[in-house]
């Protein structure tokens, strides 16, 4: 064997073995029996409990596919409530397998926390909210305002930016929670509210007169929202972001869970191959051939998803916006199962 070959050989071989040796999570949280879910403290539409315990939202859901995938059985998590300050802590800890939890992916985040982001379920941008009473119309009219914000979060910096690209004075107050915050905002201790867009939907949910408060038209950043794992688990990464791959597919192919079983007996080439019918690509994942129709039946695809918790189905009422998919007038895009 020449010597460059050999090298070649050594050095995959040397990759293949530290590949395996990280790739743990999966196989631990079948040995546990269950999915430890990292999520918000109360974000209606996106995480939150009822009056009973149980979980329901948006980022709730993807959990709750990635358990169908892995279990057959979506009630298979626990739930893990976090601050934003919190939240990366017990990330990278290992106190949860996964966090699906309203948090933007940015560089710094990526490169310096020891996380990956496995892919963007929402896309965001960052607004405020204000008291219809106050009469303002647009965010350039905040001129010395004080303004509520979560620390922990993206938003100081985006507010930082937008006032001072704006030549515009404010005072920023912080709180630890985003419970704090709206806490805060309606008590007049602050003129404006800022947070994600889709926060601020939620977040007026809570308060007493949702009505007499208005989201105004500027968005002043780009906050694409979506789950994260924990470095140096490509296995566990493939997983997680293909479980919100198949539910965006799901949805451009027109699957969902009422007709899942009907479809899953097509012969099309392609619905053969997201069925299992037709290779094992489940099986690569570390998961079984009918993973996707576990998924579905769970939980429905993206839009439904979408729809129930947090769109036109929900309280909330948000448009699809940017989170239609490509083909419908929106840039939500998945690579394809094939």
């Amino acid at each position: 064997m020449k010597r460059a070959t050999l090298v070649f050989t050594l050095a995959l071989a040397a990759g293949l073995s530290a590949q395996a040796a990280s790739a743990q999570t999966l196989k631990t949280v079948k040995d546990r029996g269950m999915l430890s879910c990292g999520v918000s403290q109360g974000l209606p539409g996106f995480s939150a409990p009822d009056d009973k315990g149980n979980w329901a939202g948006f980022d709730v859901d993807l959990c709750r596919a990635l358990a169908a995938a892995i279990f057959n059985d979506p009630t298979k998590i626990k739930f893990v409530p976090l601050s934003a300050k919190d939240r990366f802590t017990a990330l990278q800890s290992g106190e949860i397998d996964v966090l699906s939890r309203n948090t933007t992916w940015t560089l710094s985040r990526d490169t310096s926390l020891g996380i990956n982001f496995a892919g963007i379920s929402y896309y965001d941008g960052q607004g405020f909210l204000v008291r219809k009473s106050l009469k303002v119309n647009s965010a350039l009219e905040l001129n010395s305002a004080s303004v509520c914000v979560q620390t922990g979060t993206t938003t100081e910096q985006n507010v930082a930016d937008y006032f001072k690209g704006n030549n515009m004075k404010y005072e920023v107050i912080a709180f630890g929670t985003a419970d704090e915050t709206v806490k805060a905002y309606e008590a007049g201790r602050c003129d404006v509210f800022t947070s994600d867009i889709s926060g601020l939907y939620a977040e007026r949910l809570k308060l007493a007169v949702p009505a007499d408060h208005g989201v105004l038209p500027e968005v002043i950043s780009k906050e694409p929202l979506g789950p994260l794992v924990r470095h140096a688990d490509d296995q566990w990464l493939d997983v997680v972001k293909w479980t919100l791959f198949a539910m965006v597919n799901a949805e451009e192919l027109g699957i969902t869970q009422k007709n899942v079983d009907d479809l899953a007996k097509s012969d099309k080439p392609e619905l053969k191959r997201v069925f299992g019918t037709d290779g094992n690509l489940g099986e690569t994942l570390g998961l079984t051939k009918d993973w996707v129709s576990r998924i579905i039946k769970a939980t429905g695809n993206y839009g439904e998803v979408f729809d129930r918790n947090i769109g036109a189905g929900s309280k909330l009422g948000i448009a699809r916006g940017l989170n239609q998919l490509w083909n419908k007038g929106g840039i939500q895009y998945a690579p394809p199962i094939r």
